[in-house]
């Protein structure tokens, strides 16, 4: 071990001072440059040689292996914009009765700080047997093109990865996918006081109707069934014409049982209007029960569970599990916040997690 390894102690009280001077910068999905240089930063100021891709970050290990299998330790700098109900700064972290607020503490602020803190602790361990590739990303909330996907070519092979995002510290095993469609039906225009013309919003209920009865035949036994819920529906000029065209947008989301290709090809020969795929790229995912890393997990005494929401998990093609410090239900609320325990302990058994592995691989 070098003289840059830390003890956990110094970890945990400088991640939270980390936390909380992103906090202060504005990081919205697309214009996480600032986030992006202070993490930048911060690793340099141990000699670790980051790379950077537009507003993405990451960095390996000291003692780097071309021939053993590499760890991704991800999570994502970018928050969502602070809706009406906030009686707080958003960007002012305030910290009372060990509870911190702030815009991305818990979304995912905590998580990050935490994966950057456990990878500190092992960054200049000369036996680990896995690489380590700490990697902090843009766009998650959107989706967006330089996000992880923009970066994933420029990284080492990857083997498996984590995925920090807040989750109470318990092990997501399986994520569903992530479909947004556009369905345009088309009519033609007439008079509403006439029997003429028609009317494409009867048309776009045919398909909404089919949308709202339809069941896939298979189901997960971890993600249940495909949930497809219309979601927006615009359709009309005004009053007295028979509107010409409707469209509306389903948002689908996709079990472990089905690939996203699976689901179109479906909803194609069903439905009538055209379809157009806003968003396709989340894919569900699920770990094998005999994965190393659930062997690992189930050493610390983590829980497992499955989630019906989406990350940038779904964008990778390795065995991934999602967890982190912090409570997925308050994400994207107002007055956010993380408990600087939950990232205490989050440092602690991300620390062990890793830990476990060490003997599996």
């Amino acid at each position: 071990m070098s003289e840059h390894t830390l003890n956990i102690d110094t970890l945990i009280r400088e991640a939270i001072d980390l936390l909380q001077a992103l906090i202060r910068v504005p990081s919205f999905s697309g214009e996480e440059n600032e986030s992006s240089r202070i993490i930048d930063q911060y690793l340099q100021k141990y000699d670790i040689q980051t790379h950077k891709k537009g507003n993405n970050v990451w960095a390996r290990n000291a003692y780097f292996h071309s021939g053993l299998p590499t760890l991704l330790l991800n999570s994502h700098l970018d928050t969502v914009r602070p809706n009406k109900g906030w009686t707080r700064d958003p960007f002012e972290p305030m910290v009372e009765d060990g509870t911190l607020y702030g815009l991305g503490s818990n979304d995912a602020g905590g998580p990050l700080v935490s994966l950057i803190a456990t990878f500190l602790f092992y960054y200049d361990n000369e036996d680990l047997p896995y690489n380590l590739v700490l990697a902090a990303t843009a766009e998650e909330e959107t989706s967006g093109p330089n996000g992880i996907s923009s970066i994933l070519p420029d990284l080492p092979p990857l083997d498996l990865a984590i995925v920090g995002e807040p989750s109470g510290m318990t092990i997501t095993v399986a994520e569903r996918g992530h479909i947004v469609l556009e369905v345009t039906a088309r009519g033609r225009s007439g008079h509403a006081a006439r029997d003429e013309g028609i009317n494409a919003i009867n048309k776009a209920l045919e398909d909404i109707r089919w949308f709202q009865t339809y069941e896939f035949p298979r189901e997960s036994d971890l993600l249940g069934a495909v949930k497809m819920s219309i979601t927006m529906i615009q359709g009309g000029i005004q009053a007295n014409v028979i509107p010409d065209t409707c469209t509306f947008v389903v948002d689908i989301r996709v079990p472990d049982v089905y690939t996203n290709e699976e689901i179109l090809e479906v909803i194609r020969e069903h439905v009538v209007g055209e379809v157009r795929e806003v968003s396709r790229s989340l894919k569900s995912s699920r770990l094998p029960d005999d994965h190393p890393l659930i062997h690992a997990a189930r050493g610390t005494g983590l829980e497992f569970t499955a989630s019906p929401t989406s990350s940038d998990q779904g964008l990778l093609d390795v065995a991934s599990i999602k967890i982190g410090p912090g409570e997925s239900e308050r994400s994207h609320t107002a007055d956010e916040f993380i408990r600087l325990s939950e990232i205490d302990r989050g440092i602690r058994e991300f620390i062990r997690l890793l830990e476990h592995l060490d003997t599996l691989l």
